[in-house]
């Protein structure tokens, strides 16, 4: 028995938008996918000027946030793949973040 691979290309992505609890993605094929900003802690606790500041990366397979240091690429968005950034990672991130914060202030 033979089995053929069909390759897909995925689609790009052509512009964004992030809300206070979605994103979405307007892609080169005429798609739109949303998904929830949950699935991306760092959007999450971002403001909406750092969440407003991204780039397409990649010829639009990637999204990138340089205020975060976020990435997230069209290929997992359609896989429904969220953030894979570990509890540990995401915590030392946080915490950084806070302290630059506490900072500014001061």
């Amino acid at each position: 028995m033979t089995i053929s691979a069909v390759e897909i290309d995925a689609p790009s992505a052509e512009g964004v938008t992030v809300t206070e609890d979605t994103l979405t993605v307007d892609l080169s094929d005429g798609r739109t996918i949303s998904v929830p900003l949950a699935w991306f802690p760092r959007l999450i606790h971002s403001t909406p000027e750092e969440r407003n500041n991204w780039r397409l990366i990649g010829r639009g397979h990637g999204i990138h946030w340089e205020d975060i240091d976020e990435d997230i690429s069209v290929e997992g968005l359609l896989a429904g793949k969220p953030s894979g950034e570990s509890q540990a990672s995401f915590k030392k991130w946080l915490s950084h973040r806070a302290s630059r914060l506490l900072n500014r202030l001061s």
